[in-house]
């Protein structure tokens, strides 16, 4: 598809709020370009990226959401800590949690890096793994400054793996 059908693609959504996710964007060559294009069209955009590439490329006017991995996920040494010193107004920074190990790591990470004095920190429970309850209830016992939030695509689309 080229930018310019997929600019109309989503304008015909009449959604003034557009999420670019999925896999890892940035390794698209195109996401930068359509970023801008969506900014420029006066879109509010959000990247959600794994954290793993260097953000500083993504256009002002973007708000990045960098997902930490965390152990559990097999992923955590490709963390690009680079990225904090690039954090920009808007930014958020996401750890989607397996465990208890998770989760203390995370905030591990939250207070040694000072995380959430830089940005919203979010903390998500791997769908179907992590009950969300007790993760709430672990964040409140130790009052960690984040925002709980659950996966929203398992919710609505429980069947669908890709796509959504």
């Amino acid at each position: 598809m080229q930018l310019d059908e997929l600019l109309d693609r989503v304008a015909g959504y009449g959604c003034s709020l557009v999420e670019v996710t999925g896999g890892e964007p940035l390794l698209q060559p195109e996401v930068i370009p359509l970023l801008q294009a969506l900014v420029e069209r006066g879109h509010e955009v959000l990247l959600e990226t794994g954290g793993s590439l260097p953000i500083e490329q993504v256009p002002p006017g973007v708000r990045r959401i960098i997902d930490v991995k965390c152990p559990a996920s097999g992923e955590s040494a490709s963390n690009r800590w680079e990225n904090l010193a690039d954090l920009r107004d808007g930014d958020e920074i996401k750890f989607v949690l397996a465990d208890r190990a998770d989760y203390e790591w995370a905030a591990e990470q939250i207070r040694t890096r000072d995380l959430a004095g830089r940005c919203p920190c979010l903390v998500s429970p791997v769908h179907g793994v992590l009950d969300a309850g007790e993760l709430a209830r672990w964040v409140l016992e130790d009052r960690l400054p984040v925002r709980v939030q659950l996966q929203l695509h398992n919710l609505l689309w429980p069947d669908v793996l890709r796509g959504v």
